[in-house]
């Protein structure tokens, strides 16, 4: 049988980003499925198709016998010699759906599962681009809110940003452009297509500006240890540096604090501390509650994990923070309860 639909399954590759080859095979695939009402004896069905030379043939190949026992391989000799009249006993002939079945089953019974390895083609193309980007930085443009999810094109692929994963009062329109961090990337469920995730409030967010605006970070030279975040208020990151002459809170700070300034711009003001990390816990318990000066913090209870940290009355509302926040935020960096007490000036 003819065929014209080689520019149509050209036209459909460009439009889908899918290789010719996939087509192809979601087709043969259809067909076979399709055949199944006329070949119902699940014989083994055969398609030749080469659709740049415009040839579709599907057929079954079956063994002519005067008494066929199985329907799925055999034929009688009588049916066999109406398609090939020399045809002996024991020989074989190719059973070939007839044109006009086989032109209905082409036009519309194809179309379905056609359309169906298109999409999972083009899903798994989504998941092999899109999984190994995991934690990288992406711009989308809005495209709409559906309930508590807003949708953003990125590279003509449709990405979920949970209005959860926004910073709290960011205030977000249809054709905005937004910067978010890809954090997790899932095939759907039933007929949703692929599940990509951004984020603006992950601690991971926050580690890919800084590697971005920082050199150093980027490069290696200073590591970051570790993130916390309050998203929209607070943050504070805990580096190191791997060579003595570089200092790994100035160099993420920058000169007149011009590095995480554009940092915290991004994130509609909210406050970075850079914090130097130590191996020693008293030492770094005491720069995480930065901006707040510690006259003396000691180990309150190695059981508990809980620290004490004596401030002076100026510096007690900067060690807590607004709402707690600086505390608590220093307490999750170093892994121990940090409790704050104003230094008493009898001591």
């Amino acid at each position: 049988m003819k065929v014209n639909v080689w520019n149509t399954i050209l036209q459909l590759s460009k439009e889908r980003g899918v290789e010719p080859r996939i087509i192809i095979q979601a087709i043969e695939e259809s067909l076979r499925v399709a055949s199944a009402k006329f070949f119902s004896q699940k014989e083994n069905v055969q398609v030749l198709f080469k659709p740049e030379k415009g040839e579709l043939r599907v057929f079954a190949v079956k063994r002519a016998a005067k008494d066929p026992k199985n329907p799925a391989e055999e034929i009688s000799l009588t049916e066999a010699r109406s398609i090939r009249p020399e045809i002996l006993e024991g020989e074989t002939v190719e059973v070939d759906l007839p044109a006009d079945t086989l032109g209905r089953i082409a036009a519309q019974a194809a179309k379905q599962v056609i359309f169906q390895k298109v999409r999972d083609a083009e899903q798994e193309k989504i998941i092999n681009e899109f999984t190994p980007r995991i934690g990288e930085i992406v711009t989308g443009v809005v495209r709409r809110v559906e309930g508590e999810v807003i949708i953003l094109e990125v590279n003509r692929t449709e990405v979920a940003f949970p209005l959860r994963e926004k910073l709290p009062n960011e205030e977000i329109r249809r054709g905005d452009l937004i910067k978010a961090v890809i954090v997790q990337v899932f095939k759907g469920y039933g007929n949703q297509g692929p599940q990509i995730m951004v984020s603006r409030s992950s601690p991971r967010f926050l580690a890919r500006l800084l590697e971005t605006e920082i050199p150093e970070i980027a490069n290696g030279t200073i590591e970051i240890k570790d993130i916390v975040r309050q998203p929209g208020e607070r943050a504070k990151v805990a580096v190191t540096s791997h060579e003595r002459d570089i200092d790994p809170v100035g160099a993420c700070i920058g000169v007149r604090g011009n590095r995480i300034l554009a940092i915290s711009k991004e994130l509609q003001g909210e406050k970075v501390d850079i914090i130097a990390w130590s191996p020693d816990l008293v030492t770094y318990a005491k720069a995480a509650l930065s901006p707040a000066k510690v006259d003396r913090l000691q180990v309150a209870s190695r059981a508990e994990q809980a620290l004490l940290a004596v401030v002076p009355q100026d510096q007690l509302s900067l060690a807590i923070g607004k709402k707690g926040i600086n505390v608590k935020l220093a307490s999750r960096l170093v892994g121990w309860k940090i409790s704050i007490k104003q230094e008493d000036a009898h001591e």
